[in-house]
């Protein structure tokens, strides 16, 4: 059992904090949003993750798990503390460390014995290098000397099943030169023991790579699929039977072969840029993530192509209205952060239709994230409402709940019989078989 301190309450932070409870730590959650904390304090939970209600509920109520905006308070009982805050990109696509310095800076100010300071935040290769030096930069300025010691842990968190995913790691990544700190770390995760999951010891610098390099590599699986399926359907190829048969390959595996409108979120459209980024910083450029960047952004105007093809081509969508279903950038989340969703919507709308949108977790979100084109969007009740009157449906994120839909009352609701299945949910045989004109994407 260790004393911990969280400092953020995103996604990481909070997932990290109230998993870490749940293997029998004692856990402070810290944030300086005092409307949030109230609201954690309360069993609100900030943001949509399936199972994060039960693991905040069940450690709060053992006394294992608490809420504050005082850090100072927090640190005084903690042996670690894991600064998770956001770490946006900036404007020439790097990380942004603001939030990173920020919270370092504040624990130099405060820590009063040996601390072992965490980056579970994603950031760029270096990063540790620079949080030690703040530390001791603030307590420099306080003319006090306490010995700490830095570690890079990152995560490998998927939104929508991240609770799943922290108990069930591949790996866990220690970064360290430090033989006490990483014994204390192997202490925060002793419960994992009991999983044989194997850790990585490296140093800080191949640590924070890590977690670059996987995110990278999973973003370049997705733009050549996606690539592979736009041959695909010029040469009469079925994309889902090249994966099928390429991810049995074992040097090449299953997951990620899954062609669609291109990948969003909050971490590999940031981690790709930040790691070209560096790599142009360090004159050994990664030509393959830069590629990949510019395949997936293309990706996200071939479906609009394909949606205007389906009605005939350029100049056809004026008078046109179509039924989006699923704006989140993936199912199971609410989040809408670099979601192909936005980019077709506004493509969609900048092409002269009109709009009628769905999705089961992130409407409220879409409400602000569809600014710009709100005169031209209906947000439905459904999915079913949406499609009313409409001339077509998307399908763009891959909720449960679109993959069972009652194809014959689509068909009885729509103004003309376009299916566009951007997710490859439906096979094509049973789409026509409902009355109905199917496209897909590699197929």
């Amino acid at each position: 059992m260790v004393n911990i301190t969280v400092v953020g309450t995103g996604y990481v932070g909070l997932v990290s904090g109230s998993c870490l409870a749940d293997f029998g730590n004692y856990v402070t959650c810290v944030d300086t949003d005092t409307i949030k904390i109230d609201n954690l304090k309360k069993g609100i939970i900030p943001i949509f993750e399936s199972g994060l209600d039960a693991v905040v509920e069940r450690n709060t109520h053992a006394g294992r798990l608490f809420f504050t905006t005082e850090l100072a308070a927090a640190m005084k009982n903690s042996a670690v503390v894991f600064i998770a805050v956001g770490t946006p990109p900036a404007e020439d696509g790097g990380a942004d460390l603001r939030y990173v310095e920020q919270v370092a800076r504040k624990i130099g100010q405060h820590i009063e014995k040996y601390t072992i300071i965490v980056d579970k935040s994603t950031v760029p290769i270096g990063t540790a290098r620079k949080v030690t030096q703040w530390v001791q930069d603030e307590l420099d300025k306080r003319h006090t000397a306490v010995a700490f010691d830095v570690v890079s842990n990152p995560e490998f968190l998927r939104e929508g099943t991240a609770v799943y995913d922290f108990t069930h790691p591949d790996r866990v990544v220690i970064g360290t030169e430090s033989v006490s700190a990483r014994k204390v770390m192997k202490e925060v995760y002793r419960a994992l023991y009991l999983n044989e999951t194997p850790y990585i010891e490296t140093n800080l610098e191949s640590a924070e790579m890590i977690k670059y390099a996987a995110n990278a590599f999973l973003a370049v699986k997705i733009a050549f699929i996606n690539q592979i399926a736009n041959l695909c359907e010029k040469t009469g190829a079925n994309v889902q039977d090249v994966a099928a048969a390429v991810g049995r390959d074992g040097r090449i595996g299953s997951k990620f072969l899954h062609p669609g409108p291109g990948y969003g979120g909050s971490c590999f459209p940031k981690d790709t840029q930040a790691l070209a980024k560096i790599g142009r910083e360090q004159g050994a450029p990664i030509s393959i993530v830069e590629t990949t960047i510019e395949a997936n952004k293309r990706q996200k105007q071939l479906m609009i192509d394909k949606i205007e093809r389906g009605f005939g081509g350029p100049g056809a969508l004026p008078g046109k209205t179509i039924a989006v279903l699923g704006l989140a950038y993936k199912n199971n989340t609410n989040d809408m952060r670099e979601s192909p969703a936005i980019i077709i919507c506004e493509g969609l709308v900048e092409r002269g239709a009109r709009l009628r949108v769905w999705d089961p977790a992130a409407m409220q979100e879409a409400s602000w994230r569809l600014e710009a084109i709100k005169s031209s969007v209906y947000f439905a009740d459904s999915e079913y409402d949406a499609v009313q009157g409409s001339h077509a449906l998307a399908l763009v994120t891959e909720w449960n709940q679109f993959r069972n839909l009652d194809l014959a009352r689509i068909k009885n609701t729509l103004l003309s019989p376009n299916f566009f299945d951007l997710r490859n949910v439906y096979k094509r045989e049973e789409i026509e078989a409902a009355g109905l004109r199917y496209f897909g994407v590699g197929k």
